[in-house]
């Protein structure tokens, strides 16, 4: 006869939620260890991704992407996959120096990544 038995539970980690765009970049070197939701931006000079710090001045205190998986880009420039649209977690994103949920709501909107608190 069959048993089952409880091997632990089960806890989704959507970052996304619905639909959404993604697509490949570099994560530039000594970047460090990004998490999974760290919001990006993207460096004017060399195209390049860093955690997006409102004080930075190289372009990337904009906010531009969504990180999808942790990275580790503490020595060499990192190829990751980011989110550029859709419906994200707010709960979930991971901010940089002097960002705050608005202030990257108000960028993200014009790039058609909503923030979203789910419900329940």
């Amino acid at each position: 006869m069959a048993r089952f038995e409880n091997e632990g539970a089960y806890v989704p980690s959507m970052l996304m939620l619905g639909h959404h765009r993604a697509r490949k970049v570099t994560i530039k070197s000594g970047a460090g260890v990004l998490g999974r939701g760290t919001v990006l931006g993207q460096v004017t000079a060399d195209k390049k991704y860093l955690k997006s710090i409102l004080a930075a001045n190289d372009g990337s205190q904009v906010p531009d992407a969504i990180l999808s998986e942790q990275v580790d880009a503490s020595s060499a420039d990192v190829e990751a996959i980011v989110y550029i649209a859709g419906e994200v977690d707010q709960e979930k994103l991971i901010l940089g120096a002097g960002h705050t949920l608005g202030s990257v709501d108000a960028v993200f909107r014009t790039k058609s990544i909503w923030l979203v608190k789910p419900m329940g």
